[in-house]
């Protein structure tokens, strides 16, 4: 079959998409607002943009021409952590998603513990053992949209934290121990299954 995106359904595209473009790595996005209140939350329409310099991205969809509560604080205040979402975090990551009233902290509701930043004023989630620092250098509204579309935010990584048990010699991430867990559609999510190398012949 074939489907043109301007005579679907917003529903039939998301579920196209979202059950296609599989697995995607969560980021949980910690944020403050100008108040000092935490937020945390998580997105799957996130990933990697660059290494020189680092540079990552997540996408916050607007229901409903809304802004979330992570999207509004990361414009005021340009700043988010990216926490990474592991088999041990991941009922806590998903506590995070619950819709709450901006002055709840998403920490205390999920059981979680915020400890300082380096560079930034988010906190970030000592129960994960990647954070990454970021400072917000773009950000995009899709146009066109029926329904609020969503807004893709560009951070620079400006510090980043790893645990010693995810870490190999060379920089190299220990993937028994770090265990990463991804996005897949509906309720559904994976862990890391059989993996098989190819090498490039260049």
């Amino acid at each position: 079959m074939q489907f043109d995106p301007e005579n679907l359904e917003q529903s039939a595209i998301y579920k196209l998409l979202t059950g296609t473009i599989i697995p995607r790595p969560i980021g949980w996005i910690s944020t403050v607002d100008a108040d000092g209140v935490n937020n945390l939350a998580p997105f799957s329409y996130f990933n990697l943009l660059g290494d020189d310099p680092p540079h990552v991205m997540f996408s916050t969809r607007r229901d409903n021409d809304s802004n979330k509560d992570t999207l509004n604080n990361v414009l005021t205040t340009k700043q988010f952590v990216v926490n990474m979402v592991t088999e041990a975090v991941v009922e806590q990551m998903n506590a995070t998603s619950d819709k709450l009233p901006p002055e709840v902290d998403e920490f205390v509701h999920a059981g979680l513990t915020p400890i300082p930043s380096l560079k930034i004023k988010p906190m970030r989630v000592k129960e994960s053992p990647i954070h990454l620092e970021c400072e917000l250098v773009h950000h995009y509204f899709l146009e066109e949209h029926q329904q609020g579309g969503a807004c893709v935010l560009i951070g620079r990584v400006i510090m980043m934290h790893f645990d010693d048990a995810v870490l190999l010699d060379n920089y190299k991430i220990n993937l028994e121990n770090y265990k990463p867990v991804a996005r897949l559609a509906g309720a559904n999510y994976s862990k890391l299954g059989e993996q098989f190398a190819i090498k490039r012949n260049s």
